[in-house]
């Protein structure tokens, strides 16, 4: 009886509403969103989800390549109050994460400089989404190489 009224329970929680400042990440929550690469070998997927009654917005994200293994990861972001900002955390399957900070802008989300770190290396890297109309936006991501910034990707991410 218990696991029935959970199950109930779960489609009330994920549609609460989330807390003010993860509110312009709210047109991501409850889609995924596809892209392929400019050289057509690869995908990007993101699948948006609100948990713990819209604290939280559950980012998974995969990888595909032909012929590989998925790249997976997952991110959570949620409201850092004594920071007063959104915060994030990234892990992925190989044992890479990142902490960072999402910051809303007049054309989208910002996320600043922060470091990848992954078998005792790091990256740093950052990147924008800025909304394409309501079933689309771009992702532009840039790495701090020798000195300078160099694009990494950009790319078209569709709603499924």
């Amino acid at each position: 009886m218990r696991s029935l009224l959970l199950v109930l329970l779960l489609p009330a929680a994920a549609q609460a509403a989330p807390v003010e400042a993860l509110k312009p990440m709210g047109f991501l929550a409850g889609h995924c969103w596809k892209g392929d690469f400019p050289e057509g070998k690869q995908s990007d997927e993101h699948c948006f989800q609100w948990q713990y009654e819209g604290n939280v917005l559950r980012d998974v994200h995969t990888v595909r390549m032909p012929g590989k293994p998925d790249y997976v990861g997952e991110t959570i972001y949620y409201y850092d109050s004594a920071a007063r900002q959104v915060a994030f955390l990234y892990v992925e399957n190989g044992g890479g994460y990142s902490r960072g900070t999402m910051t809303p802008t007049v054309t989208g989300l910002e996320f600043p400089a922060t470091q990848y770190v992954a078998d005792g290396q790091s990256l740093t890297y950052r990147v924008r989404w800025t909304p394409s109309g309501p079933d689309a936006y771009e992702a532009f991501s840039e790495m701090y190489l020798k000195d300078k910034w160099v694009t990494q990707f950009k790319l078209v991410l569709k709603k499924q």
